[in-house]
This record gives C-alpha cells, structure tokens and sequence, in this order.
C-alpha cells in the first residue's frame, strides 16, 4: 500500500501540473509557419497607439525617436514600429455626440417640449402598480444631453394607498458627490402636491449643464419603506432625449458608492433650458452629417498618402474614437502575431516621448527576452471613476488590478498571442491601461516594475518614457537628448 501510494503522488501532481500549464501562455515560440514569408523579424516591434488627425505627432515622432532607430548602426534591424490607427473615422458631428470620447448619435428625435413647460419624468396610472420596497435608500442615475432645469422632486404615495405614510428625503445629488444639489422632505402632514400618481414638491432652480451626470435618491428610515414600480408598468419621460436614464430593472449594476439600490420610488419634473438653441441644433444636424461625410473623406485620403509614403502604419477595424482604445490595440496585437516575427512588444501613445536606446540596453543588460514578462511601471489599487473621461460603468469593483501606465510598456510574444488568440472573448473598458490590468489579471503574468516609464508629464535624465506632450515638446526632449544626452536641460554652450 505504501508502495502505491508513492507511486500515486507523483502521478497526481504531474496531472494537476499539467491541467494548471495548460491554461497559461505558452511559454515556447508560437509556431510562426503561418507568417508570410516576408515577414520581418525584430527583437522589439513598437505599436504606437494614434488618433486619426494626429498628423504632426507621428511627423514629430519620425523626426526624433523614430528617424534615429532608422539610421543607427545596431539598432535599426531590431526593432520595428507601427502606428496603429482606426480604419474608420466617427461619421457623427462632435455637436451631435452624447460625449467627446464616444460616437454615439444624441438622441435628440422626438418633439421638444417649450421653453416652459414642466416635463415629468414619470407618471403612474394608479397606486395599484406599486408595490412596498425592503430597502431604504433606492437610487436612479442620469445623464444631461442638453441643459434643463429641475422645478420638483417627487416620491410615490404608500402602496395601494394614495396617502403618504413615510417620512421620505428626495435628494438630487452630482454622481460621486455626497453634498445634494437639491432636496425634499416628505411627510405625511405635509406631502406636498399629488400630480398622476406622484408627490411632488418644488426646488431651488438649477441649471443642470450638458455633460451633468446625477443621482435621484430616495431615503427613508421608517419601517413603512419606499414603494417602487415594475418597469413595465411607467413610462419614462426624458423630454425628447434631453436626459438619458439608466436602467431601473431589478439586478441593475449599482455605479454608486452605497447609495442605495437600483430603481425608481419617485419623480422629477424640470424645464428644458435654452430651447431655441435646441431646436437649432437639431434644424442643422443634417448639414453637419453632409459636412462631417466629406471632412472623413478628405481625412481617408490624407490617411492613405501618409500611409504610402511612411509604410508605418497598421489600419485596425474600429471607428477611432476614445472609447475604442481597447479594442484598437486588440486588433493590432491580432495584426501583430499574423504579420511579424517579434519577441517583446512595446506599446506606446502618439504624445509619449521614448528612449529606445536605453530600453533596448536595459533589454540586453536585465536579460528581459523571456516569456511571461510584462515590463512597466505599475499602478496599484487605482480607484475606479464613475463619470468623466474615464468613467468606469462595467467594471463593478471599487478598484482595479494593478495596470501599467499607458506611456509605455513591454510584454512578451507569448503574452501577446493570448490576448489576440482570445481577443474576441475579452471585455473592452474605459480605457486600453486598464483594460489590459484586468485582462493580464486572468493570466498572471510575471512584472517586472520600473519607474522609468513615466505615469505624468515629468522629465529625468534616464526615464524610458514620458507622456502628454505636443509635436513642439517632443522635438524639443530630442534635441536635447541629442545635443548632450540629457533631454531635461542642456549646459550653457550646447
């Protein structure tokens, strides 16, 4: 028995080996059979991520970094470097976009109330469609597309009466904010005016600007609760697409910090703000549509020039905008592994100034041609934003895992053949750092941390890199980097 327990353990332990390698990257040269013959071989290819109309930063990074791997004498034939740029450009008006960073067409399409007529977000046949909460707080999120200004808070009567029998707080408050830009309180003494179904009472005036992302949140402490509807059962007004609602189904992911559960125990009424110039923009959306068509036209042949004249640049199938990010760099690293022998890749934005001699160097000194490597500086239990540029509505954690700022990084072949291998499987968030933490977070790849890749637009003598910087700055870094090999600042009489 002893003998047969020996013999059993090992094979145990080669099983659970083997299960656990084969759901990690391979650590062995994917087979390149399938690359064309032509395919170049580098030791470092550099994807560097480009908006469509960034024309003078890839001109100033050809002149400075680029234009010096191009002509030195050992470097050259290592490393190879690609633009990576969307195959299409937004065909929707910036006026005409929910937000800068996406190209969703505001949905500006139903008949517009007047200047002063008071819109009601909600209204309820009867008490009959309401049912009692278990929940104290409940919350609904939103989004101005155009300016409005909120006249009433309302909440919804007790059950199947139409009385009020709660003390209820109805709270208007900016998302992430705990201050309230405006408030009302319920009573059953005092519960305000009844209008369809909801009680209302009015609120300092605001103008609540285009861009504004609010919580409606109904509190209540008494053992009465809140009562809320079916969605089924209301009809949510948003004033011809003036405010954007997000969901109230029952199992809603919460985008707030604990202010209460998803949902709907209330209303708001508010004015649209400024119509004449709401009605103005929607008059002229058509000619902006024809106007943007030939601006993309232009842009596409000006695309193509470039593209033959530089033979740099890796056209991905995405619409190139902000949100996209994520999904350009997947397509690219698809593009990479199909297209190019390589053993580490470098990714890297357009405004980013890069030292590629001392990456190769540290490339060389660190012994960093290994699999399973992701080499940059990291960023660690970074909070996840809920509104802005970089609003975070997919991921429900507080934080993220540990992600590599965007100003340059390296990871291995194998690394980047996963990614491609299952890009069509991988979630795209706000953005491609944190997009590439969390997908990395699945695989657990070895990091390697170095402060040389800058987070923030500083300068030192032996970053690697440094981000955010104009077409002027960049060429300004490599003239000093070449004229006394400090890019930060050059004695007197160089």
């Amino acid at each position: 028995m002893r003998r047969l327990a020996g013999f059993l353990l090992p094979c145990a332990v080669a099983l659970l080996l083997h299960l656990w390698s084969a759901q990690q990257p391979s650590s062995s040269p994917p087979d390149s059979s399938a690359l064309p013959d032509e395919a170049p071989l580098y030791d470092l290819l550099v994807g560097v991520l480009s908006a469509r109309h960034h024309h003078e930063l890839r001109r100033a990074i050809r002149e400075t970094w680029l234009g010096h791997l191009r002509t030195h004498p050992r470097f050259h034939h290592r490393v190879g470097v690609k633009f990576i740029v969307g195959e299409r450009g937004c065909s929707v008006p910036e006026e005409d976009r929910e937000d800068p960073y996406s190209c969703t067409l505001l949905n500006l399409t139903e008949p517009v109330a007047g200047q002063d007529e008071e819109v009601q977000l909600v209204k309820v046949s009867g008490p009959s469609v309401l049912t009692p909460s278990d929940v104290g707080a409940i919350a609904l999120d939103f989004k101005v597309l155009h300016p409005v200004v909120i006249t009433r808070l309302g909440v919804f009567p007790s059950g199947p009466w139409p009385e009020l029998q709660s003390n209820v707080t109805v709270k208007l408050l900016q998302l992430d904010q705990e201050e309230p830009v405006v408030t009302a309180r319920f009573s059953a003494p005092a519960p305000g005016t009844m209008v369809d179904g909801v009680w209302y009472k009015p609120v300092e005036q605001f103008i609540l600007p285009k861009g504004f992302e609010g919580t409606l949140l109904w509190e209540t402490l008494d053992s009465g609760g809140l009562s809320t509807v079916a969605p089924s059962s209301v009809l949510l007004s948003d004033g011809g697409g003036v405010l954007k609602i997000s969901s109230v189904t029952e199992g809603a992911l919460p985008h707030r910090s604990a202010l209460g559960f998803p949902g709907l125990a209330g209303g708001v009424t508010f004015t649209i703000y400024d119509g004449d110039s709401l009605l103005a923009l929607l008059q002229g959306r058509a000619s902006r549509m024809q106007r943007q068509a030939a601006a993309l036209r232009q842009e596409d042949a000006a695309l193509q020039r470039e593209s033959l004249t530089n033979g740099d640049m890796v056209f991905v199938d995405v619409v190139d905008t902000y949100r996209n990010v994520p999904s350009k760099l997947l397509q690219f690293y698809k593009w990479s592994v199909a297209n190019a022998h390589f053993k580490l890749l470098l990714k890297t934005d357009d405004d980013c100034y890069i030292d590629v001699d001392s990456v190769l160097m540290k490339i060389d000194h660190k012994h960093l041609q290994r699999s399973n490597l992701w080499w940059g500086n990291f960023r660690q239990s970074w909070a996840v934003d809920r509104v802005g540029k970089w609003q975070e509505l997919e991921y429900a954690s507080p934080a993220y895992p540990a992600f590599a700022c965007g100003s340059g990084y390296v990871v291995s072949r194998d690394l980047v053949q996963w990614l491609s291998s299952n890009a069509g499987k991988l979630k795209a968030y706000q953005g491609e750092d944190v997009s590439m933490g969390i997908w990395m977070a699945a695989v657990g790849p070895h990091k390697y941390q170095d402060p040389g890749w800058l987070c923030e637009k500083e300068c030192y003598v032996d970053m690697l890199s440094s981000p955010q910087h104009s077409a002027e700055e960049l060429h300004a870094l490599w003239g000093r980097k070449e004229a006394c090999g400090d890019p930060c600042g050059c004695p007197w009489g160089h």
